[in-house]
C-alpha cells in the first residue's frame, strides 16, 4: 500500500493542475497557450503539474479559476434588474409613453 502512495500523489497533483488549467481564461495563463499546458500536464504528470503551478498559473492566484495574473481586481459587473419595475430605463419609458400617445391623438 505504501508503494501506491507516490502514484496516487502524482495522479492527484496532475488532476489538480489539469482542473486549475482548464478553469482559467486564456488571457490569464502565462508561458504557453492553454491547449499546450493541458498536453504538458497529461504527458508529463509530475513535471507538467509542477511546471504549471510554477510557470503557467497566474501570479497571485488565490484559487481555482479566480484571481488576476497582474494583481488587478476583477471588474465588478453591475447587477441586472430582476423585474421590469426595477429597470430604470423601463420606468423612464413608461413616463414618456403617455405623452407620445397624447401627441399622436392630436
Amino acid at each position: 500500500m505504501l508503494r501506491l502512495l507516490p502514484v496516487l500523489i502524482v495522479i492527484g497533483l496532475a488532476l489538480l493542475a489539469l482542473i486549475d488549467c482548464l478553469a482559467r481564461d486564456e488571457d490569464e495563463i502565462r508561458g504557453l497557450p492553454k491547449v499546450l499546458w493541458v498536453f504538458v500536464i497529461l504527458l508529463f504528470p509530475l513535471l507538467g503539474s509542477l511546471a504549471w503551478f510554477l510557470l503557467g498559473r497566474p501570479r497571485g492566484a488565490t484559487g481555482f479559476g479566480y484571481g488576476g495574473g497582474s494583481g488587478q481586481q476583477p471588474r465588478p459587473t453591475p447587477p441586472k434588474p430582476l423585474a421590469p419595475d426595477d429597470d430604470p430605463e423601463f420606468l423612464r419609458s413608461l413616463n414618456t409613453r403617455p405623452r407620445d400617445d397624447e401627441e399622436d391623438r392630436k
